[in-house]
């Protein structure tokens, strides 16, 4: 019988998961995302958020808008961002969960 999970599964959904995953590889952008699914917020509470110089934040915002994982919104004076799809964020919290759980795999591969 075969596995209903795997249909739809193509060379080109395969590579955009890949590109997705690839974009979320970095802590800053993680962390960004992690925060989103709190709560939607500005730059500035973000940049508090994560512990980060405001232009570097704003640059992730940006690649992460331009890949359709962000979007903002406009509030009075301030742009306000939030995740297109609280999925997003629930894959980010798994997989931080995954690697500070110390019964699995993940938590155990990168320690000192």
């Amino acid at each position: 019988m075969p596995d209903d999970r795997a249909e739809g599964l193509t060379e080109t959904t395969l590579q955009q998961a890949a590109e997705a995953f690839g974009l979320l590889a970095s802590p800053v952008r993680l962390h960004i995302v992690h925060t989103l699914l709190e709560a939607d917020s500005d730059v500035s509470r973000i940049a508090d958020r994560v512990d980060a110089a405001l232009p570097a934040v704003s640059q992730h915002l940006a690649k992460l808008k331009l890949a359709g994982i962000v979007r903002s919104s406009r509030r009075g004076r301030h742009h306000v961002y939030s995740l297109t799809d609280r999925r997003i964020g629930a894959i980010t919290a798994l997989a931080i969960a995954l690697t500070t759980d110390p019964n699995t795999p993940l938590a155990t591969r990168h320690t000192a």
